[in-house]
């Protein structure tokens, strides 16, 4: 097993979903199907490629663990399992980009205010979801007054 073909290919899978769900704010038409391969498809494929490679790299490296930092920086010093863990960033991070833009039209917030939280989220996971949060309250809180 190549962890470096599975980082580029997922990295490359990722990005392409990234820049579907982006369009697919502006062009409802492809909406259900951008958001079926960004929320389930390659989410899904990336999943499956984090547990291969997960079990391909658990018990290569010696008190490699989750129990303390050093434990997980020495986990890390695997390919397989930092790969795995690269994986798991780009799947969720597309899984919850997929979710703001979702939850976020359903609240009537304007695609040009979501495209930040997604770029945040692309960038920063936690940070763009946090952002899409302040966005979406204020949405609300507009839509009452």
């Amino acid at each position: 097993m190549r962890p470096d073909l599975f980082f580029t290919a997922g990295s490359l899978l990722a990005m392409l979903g990234w820049l579907a769900l982006a369009t697919s704010l502006f062009a409802a038409q492809v909406r259900p199907w951008v958001w079926r391969a960004t929320g389930i498809a390659i989410p899904g494929l990336l999943a499956i490629a984090y547990i291969g490679l997960l079990a391909a790299g658990w018990g290569q490296t010696p008190g490699g663990g989750f129990g303390s930092i050093g434990e997980v920086r020495a986990l890390f010093a695997n390919d397989a399992a930092l790969t795995a863990g690269w994986l798991h960033y780009l799947a969720f991070d597309l899984f919850v980009g997929t979710w703001i833009a979702r939850e976020g039209l359903k609240a009537g917030v304007s695609p040009i205010l979501l495209l930040p939280g997604l770029l945040l989220t692309f960038l920063f996971g936690p940070a763009g979801l946090l952002l899409f949060l302040i966005i979406r309250r204020a949405a609300e809180r507009g839509a009452r007054s």
